[in-house]
């Protein structure tokens, strides 16, 4: 069969790896789907387990203007020979670039999902240059996807383009979740037991888990200064703080104080990046996620689907998936005392607790599953192409 063509493009092929896992496969039954980002073992990986065709194109994530126009040039190229139907794009860099590229090669629908606007946290002349390439990409896109709520709201807000070309799939998020897989009858007792062993965790323990990027815009370092005074104070439980992700110190470092406290709390463990973070999820009694800026954060639907409730800060996306008081308590962003009271309420309220952790799985499962928003996504692709 002659399928329309569709080609997906992400600055770096760890985002077309995870934040995208499974949805390329999918989308290959009524597409010919093929996958642009940087070259590396990750775009390898994703030619073989999402069974789709990839094409390697070098772009950096920084602000680097001679190789983004070479950058820009190859994709034009690249797009002139494939002529497809659709092109759609993720991640900022690959947004700006693979939008425009789409634009000068004459491709019909240049669609662009917005997982998150990073220039909300620069000031200055860099804030005005950002917020004129955010204009610049949305202007040359035919429709924007802001993945929550929120975002749509923000982007209305900042003028970067009208209401007629935004929409929300679904009830928002890029790709949704994998119920049967974030899971907490997959991870056995035996492999709790041994997980815990390994981290010196007990019974008597209130284990804090946080996943993602150890960078200062994900609340790292409110986090880490709240956590040590929490150790300090005479509770039920003792807190323990389980970091699982990567230390990032390129783009976002985190403070000094904050470094020396991970790396010599005898209550803190960073674990780096992990595979499979279900494991961490199933022995922690709960997920804080203190970020400054989100879209729509796969970890807190990560852990809801592990049956964990959550402390996040409200910003947009957190504030969509979490209800104060339902599944979890939603704090101000950059406030390290509320953080504090959050972390200390739910050790002292384990029954609080239990109640939000039942409501969270379910919350999920209604609203999240990743088969919904492909199929939403699928519904608009063909509104799109008028089939």
């Amino acid at each position: 069969m002659n399928y329309p063509k569709l080609i997906r493009i992400t600055t770096v092929p760890l985002s077309l790896k995870i934040l995208l896992k499974g949805q390329l496969k999918f989308m290959s039954d009524f597409f010919d789907v093929v996958a642009v980002s940087s070259p590396g073992e990750d775009l390898e990986i994703v030619k073989k387990v999402e069974s789709v065709r990839v094409e390697a194109i070098e772009m950096t994530r920084q602000i680097t203007p001679i190789k983004d126009l070479i950058s820009l040039f190859r994709l034009y190229l690249f797009l002139r020979k494939e002529k497809p139907q659709i092109v759609h794009t993720h991640t900022p860099k690959a947004g700006t670039i693979g939008i425009l590229a789409a634009k000068l090669a004459g491709v019909p629908h240049r669609l662009h999902t917005v997982a998150g606007l990073p220039l909300l946290e620069t000031k200055g002349k860099k804030r005005k240059l950002l917020n004129a390439v955010e204009k610049m990409t949305y202007a040359s896109a035919t429709k924007v996807y802001p993945n929550s709520q929120g975002l749509y709201e923000i982007i209305l807000e900042n003028g970067f383009t009208t209401a007629d070309k935004l929409k929300v799939i679904g009830k928002g998020s890029s790709n949704g979740i994998d119920t049967s897989f974030f899971d907490p009858n997959q991870i056995s007792d035996e492999e709790k037991i041994k997980r815990k062993q390994s981290l010196n965790l007990d019974e008597n323990d209130f284990v804090f888990v946080f996943v993602g990027r150890l960078v200062g815009d994900k609340g790292m370092n409110e986090l880490v200064s709240a956590f040590s005074e929490l150790s300090k104070l005479n509770l039920k439980k003792t807190p323990k703080l389980v970091l699982v992700g990567p230390l990032e110190e390129e783009l976002d470092p985190l403070l000094p104080e904050t470094m020396k406290k991970i790396q010599s709390h005898p209550q803190i463990q960073s674990l780096g990046f992990q595979e499979d973070v279900r494991p961490y999820f199933a022995i922690s009694d709960c997920l804080v996620f203190p970020s400054y800026r989100e879209g729509f954060p796969n970890v807190v639907m990560q852990a809801g689907a592990m049956g964990l409730p959550a402390i996040v800060s409200n910003i947009n996306g957190c504030n969509e998936i979490i209800s104060d008081g339902k599944n979890g308590r939603i704090v101000p962003p950059k406030n390290r005392e509320s953080l504090l009271e959050a972390m200390k309420e739910i050790i002292e309220n384990p029954q609080k607790r239990n109640q939000w952790a039942e409501i969270s799985r379910n919350q999920i499962l209604e609203n999240y599953e990743r088969t919904y928003i492909w199929n939403e996504l699928l519904s608009e692709y063909k509104s799109l192409l008028g089939n």
